[in-house]
């Protein structure tokens, strides 16, 4: 009796467990055919937007490369030889040059600052109104910030006056020689805060327990940096990294207006890769409105980057730490 009891529990038990199962299993079924049925409309849309507004314009501009075009003409084919001509133009030089000493000088000094300005942070009281006075220059245009980077550094400009109040000589900071060094700096200025704030947010999740058990280690402030905060913040430095590449390529703005006009282009010394595709395509340069030869460089611009990125990626790849 006991026996054909736990047999038609176990039958009962059984049967149970397969009906849910089935139910479960139809559940999922249901979830999917939703997922399917709302993809489109609330996928196509973004999708069609990208196409037309980002793919579109980009392949027209690689096949805008390879023509001859000033964009009131017929495009004449010329092939490669738009190529060919930025390969020895040292306009293009002077702005690969300076396209990668922000990419990596400015990096490398935001980084450096945002860090140190992390580990500060980190144990200061009030923190969050320090974070809004670093993150405001990246809020304000580029526009107003060159116009003012331009009022602080001009010969009678508030470092001038600062100088001579201590009894020496001013200096000419915007001179031809110090002009690429000055936009140097203001990049630093305006970029400092964002990543700053990027790190320090990846900072707040690391246990204090951590920093505790370093201490009493006996290990110091550069110590604890280097086997507790750099390690657990990799992933995110890995990102903003990727992030300041792919912004290093764009930087127009401030380059544009801190080095010249709103009229005049800035001498070609200052020139970044945005600013020789402006040039080339509205800057009155010769030939006017070369916007083939303008197109194969920012083509030839966009493929360097995108090299650039892939082994940064590589470079930076480690197994995530999970705490």
């Amino acid at each position: 009796m006991i026996r054909e009891a736990e047999r038609a529990t176990a039958t009962t038990t059984a049967g149970v467990t397969d009906e849910g199962a089935v139910r479960s299993s139809g559940a999922r079924s249901t979830l999917e055919r939703d997922r399917r049925r709302l993809f489109l409309p609330f996928v196509l849309p973004a999708l069609v937007l990208y196409l037309v507004f980002f793919i579109g314009p980009a392949l027209a501009a690689v096949w805008i490369s390879f023509t001859r075009w000033n964009g009131s003409t017929d495009a004449e084919w010329v092939g490669t030889r738009n190529y060919e001509v930025l390969v020895d133009d040292p306009v293009f030089h002077t702005a690969f040059v300076n396209t990668l000493l922000i990419l990596v000088v400015v990096g490398v000094v935001v980084f450096v600052i945002a860090f140190g300005l992390t580990m500060v942070l980190r144990e200061m009281r009030g923190r969050n109104a320090v974070r809004s006075i670093l993150f405001t220059p990246y809020m304000v245009s580029a526009i107003v910030l060159s116009i003012l980077w331009g009022f602080i550094f001009q010969y009678d400009g508030l470092v001038n006056s600062l100088l001579e109040a201590f009894g020496m000589e001013p200096v000419k900071w915007l001179s031809a020689g110090n002009l690429m060094p000055m936009i140097l700096l203001g990049m630093v200025w305006i970029n400092v805060g964002l990543y700053a704030m990027i790190i320090l947010a990846a900072v707040d999740r690391i246990p204090n327990q951590y920093y505790e058990d370093a201490a009493l280690a006996g290990t110091n402030s550069l110590q604890r940096f280097f086997y507790v905060t750099l390690p657990m913040t990799w992933d995110v430095v890995a990102v903003a990294a990727t992030l300041w590449t792919i912004n290093s390529l764009k930087i127009f703005e401030f380059i544009f207006a801190f080095g010249g006009t709103t009229t005049d282009l800035p001498s070609t010394d200052v020139w970044n890769s945005a600013l020789f595709v402006y040039g080339m395509s509205f800057g009155g340069r010769t030939p006017a409105y070369a916007f083939g030869y303008a197109s194969a460089a920012a083509v030839l611009m966009l493929i360097l980057f995108a090299v650039f990125v892939i082994l940064l990626r590589r470079i930076m790849r480690r197994e995530p730490i999970e705490f």
